[in-house]
């Protein structure tokens, strides 16, 4: 699907969808529960239905509405060999594997369509299998057997943040006490502090190592009754960053002390020399003398994509470095952003572990989406300060995070021409 952008300025209020991180671990914990909750939230993506389509499959009975979800929970496992369908939704998969050991040591499925197959799974399997998991096949879709037994779970801090926060879904529910070590500093650390706190809210305890976390064998999560998911700051990041390049763009029912890691994005708008206003629940980004600088993105992969994009528009040069994992996404996101900037004419250039881009202007132009919603959302951003239309193929993309992006940026005044223009 092509969507065609011209160049018109975004500006005014929205309200933040809710964070689709958060959401993915409400509804594993409650289906988890002793009894039902009744999760409150702004929009549902393919990668939350694919959390729910598994989660029944497991036995939860999950009731969907615009701005509530009701989850009972599994109160018994279903016999069988079940399959679970992953869609593309890396955190689907990576959260539901080891569960699945558990649930069903006799036997179970994994599967996941697009990307989702290539992406990373080894160093997750291969911890499963030293606690006595076993898999057939070296991809998806994977078979896995149980069960999984407590103890010592070592990984490096550089892997993905999701098979962390697979193993601490699970954790609980073992006999007796395990521990999570890492070898080398986390990356992506906020995900685990958001999963930890969200598994606190459902009345399960972790506690901190030196080296990692411990989790307390023979818990029982416990229903709140109702949750309301928090405003997602990774994808208001979108319309923070528009609001930098050329008029003021406000963001509302964002929590300044959320656990969500891409809150980061203030700080990096005010490096580049954007002007950011915190109201109380008003969050408003408003352009200034845009300048490039240096930018580690381990702890904000996401983030990076769009970020890339205010480089582009910033005076002189900006380094993005230690965003390797860009490499594992939905695409190759360090090779996606720089074809998509120098597609519309800008100057970027690769890196192993990130990009150097060099800002100015951006002309009209063809760009692919690679299939990836964040490199379709941060070049219709991009697209909108640009000299002429820019026309963005495979834009369906945004429905695995953002499903109503394009009806928000028409609403902020984007002009844009294709089959999701209506």
């Amino acid at each position: 699907m092509k969507i065609t952008v011209f160049p018109s300025p975004l500006t005014g209020t929205l309200p933040a969808i809710s964070s689709k991180s958060d959401v993915h671990r409400l509804l594993i914990c409650a289906a988890l529960a002793d009894a039902p909750t009744e999760i409150s939230l702004r929009g549902i993506s393919e990668d939350i239905q694919a959390t729910i389509s598994c989660l029944t499959a497991l036995g939860a009975k999950v009731h969907s509405e615009p701005e509530r979800i009701c989850v009972t929970p599994l109160v018994s496992v279903p016999t069988g060999f079940p399959t679970l369908f992953c869609g593309e939704s890396g955190s689907t998969l990576r959260f539901l594997l080891p569960l699945l050991c558990h649930l069903y040591p006799n036997g179970g499925c994994v599967a996941g369509t697009g990307r989702l197959p290539f992406r990373p799974m080894e160093e997750l399997k291969n911890v499963l299998a030293d606690h006595g998991c076993r898999f057939s096949g070296q991809g998806l879709p994977l078979n896995c057997f149980g069960p999984l037994t407590p103890g010592v779970f070592r990984l490096p801090g550089n892997v993905s943040s999701q098979y962390v926060t697979g193993l601490l879904f699970v954790l609980p529910l073992l006999e007796a006490d395990s521990q999570i070590l890492f070898s080398s500093p986390v990356e992506s650390s906020g995900y685990i502090t958001m999963t930890r706190h969200t598994l606190s809210v459902f009345g399960i305890r972790t506690l901190d190592l030196a080296e990692g976390i411990l989790v307390p064998g023979r818990q029982r999560y416990r229903s709140p009754g109702q949750v309301c998911a928090d405003g997602d700051w990774s994808n208001a990041a979108f319309w923070l960053c528009a609001g930098a390049l050329r008029q003021p763009v406000s963001v509302s029912g964002l929590a300044v002390d959320s656990l969500q890691g891409d809150k980061a994005v203030l700080s990096v708008l005010r490096g580049f020399g954007a002007s950011v206003s915190v109201g109380e629940d008003m969050i408003t980004v408003s352009p200034g003398k845009l300048r490039g600088m240096k930018l580690d993105g381990r702890q904000i992969p996401d983030l990076l994509p769009v970020l890339a994009c205010v480089a582009a528009c910033a005076a002189g040069e900006t380094v993005i470095h230690g965003a390797a994992r860009l490499r594992l996404k939905e695409s190759d996101r360090i090779a996606s952003v720089c074809d998509g900037l120098r597609n519309l004419g800008g100057t970027a250039a690769e890196q192993l572990d990130g990009m150097q881009i060099s800002g100015g202007t951006v002309s009209g132009g063809t760009v692919s989406g690679f299939g990836d919603h964040r490199i379709v959302m941060a070049m219709a951003v991009l697209a909108s300060c640009a000299t002429g239309p820019v026309t963005i193929t495979g834009a369906e993309a945004v429905r695995k995070s953002y499903p109503d992006f394009f009806q928000d940026f028409q609403f902020l005044g984007g002009k844009i021409y294709g089959d999701e223009s209506r």
